[in-house]
């Protein structure tokens, strides 16, 4: 059994595999770039290694330094999580060049697979089914498009070499492929440093479904079930779950007799992923095999009760799989969704910044995988993941509901995340009832989830009998340190001799000023609300408060608000001036500002192109003193593993252009200037 192990990679994945090791007695070897000097990765392992700047391409992309690194430690073997050099063949072979063990599949499966055209080849040659499609090396433009016309629209175009979504398009008219094929070749030669594509029919409203399999190196694969990863916003995985309510006992036999083929035809060693796409009808096809561990790989493991990194290492010291396929029935139900610093406002651009409150349930039957900890940083190089949260329960609604109240458990401040947006879809008709396909969110995301822009009242009325309460405790706390704690004047219950007090409160929602006067003290409150939009006012709203009732965690209250019973959350996201209301399965984040605060007119900047986040310029689209249309594309920048198309806020003229392809830009960065 291999007894020291370095993890060639970051993040949750690296503290994931740390976790199984301890409980082995594995020692663990982290490497870490000048960003991640301090992440938790680096705190949890036994030693840890510097390996350069970062930037992926000068530390976790270089094979060379971990192999040093290994050596340097004494490490025996190298995991390479997933992402970055895991499904690298040439890696694979110069760690064993290097004497070390690789944990992972040898580097020839990786090359069988490592082209999707290639791939599918070799699975239609294996008996496996496969989409209709061109996998051709002629790469022509006009021979794509023949080949387009033959299989017909819808048509998707995908990087031959790749995965995460990167480098795929859906072509659905013959007239936009030219322009489609385009984009998607410099995604991909961006992405994998290869731009060639291949065409296959597009299936309508498809299933993601995949099966998890395993070899060992006496020639055995097995399949561990299925996933159901239907649940995506461009090809990005959000929610995966298994099993799959869409896969019958038959429909599973089949499926997975068909990916013990696929890793059977290529000799599979370890924990690999066949993905097929399911129709309508349950007719499935062959998408790929991912040969390395996924990031969903924790549901099959609270349904099969295996630690499939504990597998991965024991495979890789030569032990051969114990399991006979009826031993491997899954038990119950379990969900995973994935935590992004992402902003689903603005079309869930990637966000970057300190964690300034970050905390988890520890229900039983909840799992958190996570990279990073309170005020922590979540960097502009990496993937802005911030945990995966998994529920495991004896069937799916009751899977459904145990996920439904971690998430209102959950709380990340300091940083824009898709907490909100997962609240609202898990609860959604669609998914309860397991109707979403692949295509779903992108065609359904406006009515999914909307954008609340007038706060309610009653979480207003939250927000302020917090800043009360906390006025009321601070309160309590000066008067406790102070000579007299009896004092009167050490109260802050709003006393005025012969009448009630009034204070005055002030909250910005969504650049709108909310004043508030407030009355009363304890459990009893009358205020009156107010909202200023642009300098114009509403008319108050009066409310009277009682029955005030703070539970034990001092964030979650009841109260009578005009007579009517009203639940929720009011919390402190890592200061006092930014609150955060959970009122009805919505989250509204306020701003606490000075009580007499005028509102500001927003400043016009159509006139500018502002970088949305850091990242590089893949394309300048423009040119000095051209004539623009407003919505016109303009440049295109690559920030944290996506492509942003910035188009025209105005029609115009290009007054100055201050960027050119291959800078790498600063977040509000103007980019370039309109007139």
């Amino acid at each position: 059994m291999i007894t020291a192990l370095l993890i060639a990679n970051r993040g949750e994945i690296a503290c994931r595999i740390i976790r199984t090791c301890r409980r082995l007695g594995i020692r663990t070897t982290a490497v870490y770039s000048d960003a991640d000097a301090n992440a938790q990765h680096v705190k949890l392992a036994d030693c840890a290694v510097p390996i350069g700047g970062s930037r992926p391409a000068e530390s976790y992309l270089c094979g060379d330094k971990i192999i040093a690194a290994a050596k340097q430690t004494g490490a025996q073997a190298i995991h390479p999580g997933f992402g970055f050099l895991s499904e690298n063949a040439d890696f694979a072979d110069a760690v064993e060049h290097a004497g070390l063990i690789f944990v992972g599949p040898r580097a020839s499966s990786m090359r069988k697979m490592g082209s999707k055209a290639g791939a599918k080849q070799l699975m239609q040659a294996a008996g496996v089914p496969v989409v209709p499609g061109y996998e051709g090396e002629d790469q022509s433009l006009a021979v794509l498009q023949q080949q387009a016309a033959r299989i017909g629209v819808p048509l998707m175009i995908k990087a031959a070499h790749g995965g995460g979504g990167k480098g795929m398009r859906i072509v659905r008219e013959l007239s936009e492929f030219a322009a489609a094929l385009e984009s998607c070749q410099r995604e991909a030669k961006n992405a994998f440093g290869r731009d060639r594509v291949l065409l296959e029919r597009y299936i309508e409203t498809p299933r993601h479904i995949e099966i998890q399999i395993f070899g060992d190196q006496h020639g055995r694969v097995l399949h561990l079930n299925e996933r159901e990863c239907s649940v995506q916003r461009r090809y990005q995985k959000i929610i995966e779950e298994s099993p799959s309510p869409m896969v019958t006992t038959e429909l599973r036999a089949q499926m997975g007799a068909a990916a013990v083929l696929a890793g059977e035809a290529i000799d599979y060693v370890g924990a690999g992923t066949v993905e097929f796409i399911m129709g309508a009808d349950r007719q499935f096809y062959f998408m790929e095999i991912n040969t390395r561990l996924q990031v969903e790989h924790p549901v099959t493991e609270a349904c099969l009760g295996l630690d499939l990194v504990e597998w991965q290492l024991r495979v890789a010291s030569g032990t051969a799989l114990p399991w006979q396929p009826a031993d491997l029935i899954s038990q119950g139900h379990a969900i995973e969704v994935r935590l992004y610093a992402e902003d689903p406002e603005n079309q869930f651009l990637p966000a970057s910044g300190a964690l300034h409150r970050l905390s988890f349930p520890h229900d039983e039957g909840v799992r958190i995988d996570s990279g990073v900890a309170q005020h922590d940083v979540v960097s502009v190089f990496y993937d802005p993941m911030i945990a995966k949260l998994i529920v495991h329960a004896p069937d799916r609604p009751q899977a459904v509901a145990k996920l439904s109240c971690a998430l209102q458990q959950t709380v990340i401040g300091g940083i824009k995340s898709n907490l909100d947006f997962l609240e609202v879809l898990i609860r959604h008709p669609d998914f309860i009832s397991a109707q979403i396909d692949t295509g779903y969110l992108d065609r359904q995301l406006q009515a999914v989830y909307q954008v609340v822009e007038q706060i309610p009242t009653n979480a207003i009325a939250l927000a302020a009998l917090w800043i009360l309460r906390a006025g009321e405790v601070a309160a309590r706390v000066r008067a406790a340190a102070s000579a007299d704690p009896f004092s009167p004047w050490a109260q802050a219950d709003g006393f005025r001799l012969g009448h009630a007090g009034k204070r005055a409160l002030a909250l910005d929602y969504r650049e709108q000023l909310i004043r508030i006067a407030a009355r009363g003290f304890g459990s009893e409150f009358a205020l009156d609300i107010q909202t200023v939009v642009a300098g114009d006012a509403t008319a108050a709203q009066h409310l009277s408060v009682r029955e005030v009732y703070w539970q034990a965690d001092a964030e979650s209250l009841s109260a009578k608000i005009n007579c009517f019973g009203v639940s929720g959350a009011v919390r402190s996201l890592g200061d006092a001036s930014t609150l955060e209301v959970h009122l009805d399965g919505r989250r509204y984040a306020l701003q606490v500002k000075p009580a007499y605060e005028v509102a500001k007119q927003a400043q016009s900047s159509s006139d500018r192109v502002k970088a949305p986040m850091p990242g590089r310029i893949v394309a300048v689209k423009v040119q000095p003193e051209q004539t623009i249309t407003q919505g016109d594309e303009l440049l295109i920048m690559e920030a944290m593993k996506m492509e942003l198309s910035l188009k025209a806020p105005m029609s115009g003229q290009v007054a100055e252009l201050r960027v050119q392809v291959g800078d790498f830009v600063d977040a509000d960065a103007v980019l370039l200037l309109l007139k």
